[in-house]
């Protein structure tokens, strides 16, 4: 683990000190409908994801594509156009308003954008876990597969203040999720694996 990486993660866990105790007060139900709409949010592009784009009927308008680092991705006559940030569909109709002027009729084929490899998707766990750093999963997974990736939480982890720290436009967000129902119990409470947020890239999750 790298000295960056270390000041980093000094300065995040700085940063949640203050909120973790704002966050245990939080009304649960509002905090739960909160955690619920993270987690059912589309994937969104990242830099350095594979995209297979095709164009129904045009052997020529079939390619296999990675975001660069700025965000964009070229396409026969399209031209460089935004992909990160962005969901497939999204990236679709963008190619669709494109090619419109391309065609007598306007009537442009079924375009479609599949990610075909999320390698731009990457996050980092610190605090009480048995093997912190960042991790590229290669797939969507949800806060609880990403502690797996750093070894599990110890026995002295407090399951129900981990944080995930999100950067937006707007600067920092911190998101909450409550673990103990699921990781320390009997029985499982299903409410809680549904309510579960999935990770986005560059997210930082934080285990007092």
């Amino acid at each position: 683990m790298t000295k960056a990486f270390l000041a980093y993660c000094l300065g995040l866990t700085a940063l949640v000190n203050g909120a973790t105790t704002a966050l245990s007060a939080q009304d649960e139900s509002g905090a739960a409908s909160n955690v619920q709409d993270t987690g059912q949010a589309e994937y969104r592009i990242n830099p350095g994801d594979e995209l297979q784009i095709s164009v129904w009927r045009e052997d020529q308008l079939q390619r296999s594509v990675t975001v660069l680092p700025d965000g964009t991705v070229s396409f026969p006559l399209v031209g460089q156009i935004q992909g990160a940030g962005r969901t497939s569909r999204e990236i679709e109709a963008s190619i669709v308003e494109r090619l419109a002027g391309k065609y007598v009729d306007g009537n442009v084929p079924d375009v479609t954008v599949a990610v075909s490899k999320t390698s731009g998707l990457q996050f980092s766990v610190i605090g009480k876990v048995r093997s912190a750093g960042i991790f590229s999963p290669g797939r969507n997974i949800t806060v609880l597969e990403a502690l797996s990736f750093a070894g599990g939480v110890d026995e002295f982890a407090s399951l129900d203040n981990v944080v995930i720290v999100r950067k937006t436009a707007n600067g920092l967000t911190i998101i909450p999720a409550r673990l103990s129902s699921i990781l320390r119990t009997k029985s499982v409470n299903a409410d809680a694996v549904r309510a579960m947020p999935v990770i986005q890239s560059g997210d930082t999750v934080i285990v007092p």
